[in-house]
């Protein structure tokens, strides 16, 4: 049966946001984190969607379109190897230049003696986070640019301004790709903003896992130092990609931050009193977290538990998903669950029965939203997908009477915001405006509106770096 396309988006709405507030809608919604998959499914080579995003964006369109997923992100492929090549990140292996066309972009993990951050830089980084990522942390970072001290170059000059405005075209064109997800396919995008907890960036970007490891055996304070000094920051880059209508989560990708990577101990004491409170915060505004917990994270159920009711959607990879059920299930929306092993050796039946224990375990009283355990990439099969979404749209029924009501709002008894701690350079400046007044003869004009464009200026500096050491 045909139906209206802004009908059909208003019912996935509903019952993706009805899923997420650990409500009952008329069935188990669908969001499928697809990223390479997505290629596959369009007869495009990994360095197609990767290089070219245009490409992925008509990829996520054509899956929208031939299968019946409620919710997507718009580019799973998130990491634009455009924008990367612009800026001559070393970090990163494009797919048909450092590796095969068919490969996925990969991580590279800097070697323990060079990483992108020493030792030694810990208190440079603490005392001014900003200046430390200008300063040492992309010069380092980058093939392009000249060297800490070392005169400007003509490449140098063209890689910060190809990849700025290459971040700025990037990034404008999701707003177009959400409206045509809408408007053709009548699908939700699935997420918005971005947030990584202060000790998964240090050890991704900045001291490489095995530098991290041993600075937390051997200097813990200054790591904890470092912690708090990149909170106010990565809140503040949080809270400026929410959701408006307060509808779909943030999502948080929890990389290495759990037990075996660091210990128990470092969890309590590092990864979640400068992550807890940035949450806290997003949820005071009516947001929920989405925490896509790659790998395993049974040990910390509990501290998860602590936060509000509804505050957050758990994803489960590896974890046992009837503990993550005794644990968190009835308080946070769950989702997940289907290895990503099984979607790709497995048979449709294999997947079929998976899915049911899920839901059977998972979903009975709503709260569940359906989707592999981890990011898509092209090694699923196609047959194994379709069988994940069908057998999700029969035996995952509610009732036969779906809803295009306004999605339910977030509760509003919401405790309050933690108090921020402010670092010497607010958050969202790069040179500040009273440093600028002091170079500038006496104002003869509006130095209110001085001042406003000024700042707003500056803070486009400031979330270009962000972004790099966040998005790319």
């Amino acid at each position: 049966m045909n139906i209206d396309k802004e009908e059909l988006y208003a019912q996935r709405l509903n019952r993706y946001v009805t899923a997420m507030r650990n409500g009952k809608p008329d069935r188990i919604p669908i969001r499928p984190f697809a990223a390479e998959f997505t290629a596959a499914h369009a007869g495009y080579t990994c360095q197609e969607v990767t290089h070219d995003y245009n490409k992925a964006f008509d990829a996520v369109l054509s899956c929208c379109a031939d299968y019946d997923w409620d919710a997507v992100v718009p580019n799973m492929v998130y990491v634009w190897t455009g924008l990367t090549q612009a800026a001559g990140l070393r970090y990163y292996a494009i797919p048909g230049i450092d590796v095969g066309p068919d490969v996925g972009f990969q991580y590279k993990e800097p070697p323990q003696g060079d990483a992108y951050m020493k030792r030694e830089e810990y208190d440079e980084l603490i005392d001014d986070p900003v200046r430390f990522l200008y300063d040492v942390w992309l010069p380092r970072v980058s093939a392009e640019a000249s060297p800490r001290g070392a005169p400007a170059t003509l490449r140098h000059n063209l890689a910060l301004v190809k990849s700025a405005w290459a971040m700025a075209s990037y990034f404008n064109a999701f707003g177009p790709q959400v409206e045509r997800m809408r408007r053709q396919t009548g699908t939700v995008s699935a997420i918005s903003g971005m947030l990584k907890a202060p000790l998964d960036v240090l050890a991704d970007k900045f001291r490489g896992y095995l530098g991290l490891a041993f600075d937390l055996k051997e200097i813990p304070e200054k790591v904890e130092a470092a912690c708090y000094a990149l909170m106010p920051h990565l809140e503040y880059i949080a809270l400026s990609g929410l959701d408006p209508s307060h509808n779909v989560p943030i999502p948080i990708w929890m990389h290495r931050g759990c037990v075996p990577f660091i210990s128990y101990e470092h969890f309590n004491t590092l990864y979640w009193p400068t992550l807890k409170p940035i949450v806290e915060s997003i949820w005071a505004r009516g947001n929920q977290v989405l925490f896509y917990a790659e790998g395993k994270w049974d040990a910390h159920l509990d501290a998860f538990a602590e936060l509000p009711a509804a505050s957050i959607v758990f994803h489960i990879d590896r974890g046992d998903y009837r503990l993550v059920r005794q644990k968190l299930g009835g308080k946070f929306c769950l989702s997940g669950g289907v290895p990503n092993a099984l979607l790709t050796w497995g048979t449709p039946e294999q997947v079929r029965a998976h899915c049911k224990q899920l839901i059977d375990t998972l979903a009975c009283d709503g709260g569940y939203i359906m989707d592999a355990s981890a990011i898509m990439q092209s090694d699923a099969k196609v047959e194994n997908v379709r069988a994940m979404t069908d057998f999700t749209l029969d035996y995952g029924a509610y009732s036969r009477n779906p809803s295009s009501a306004a999605p339910p709002p977030p509760p509003g008894n919401r405790p309050a915001a933690p108090a921020a701690r402010m670092p010497k350079v607010k958050p969202g400046v790069c040179y500040p405006w009273e440093k600028k007044l002091a170079e500038l003869p006496a104002l003869t004009g509006d130095a209110a509106l001085a001042k406003r464009v000024w700042e707003d200026v500056d803070s486009l500096a400031y979330f270009y770096i962000w972004h790099l050491v966040l998005s790319f």
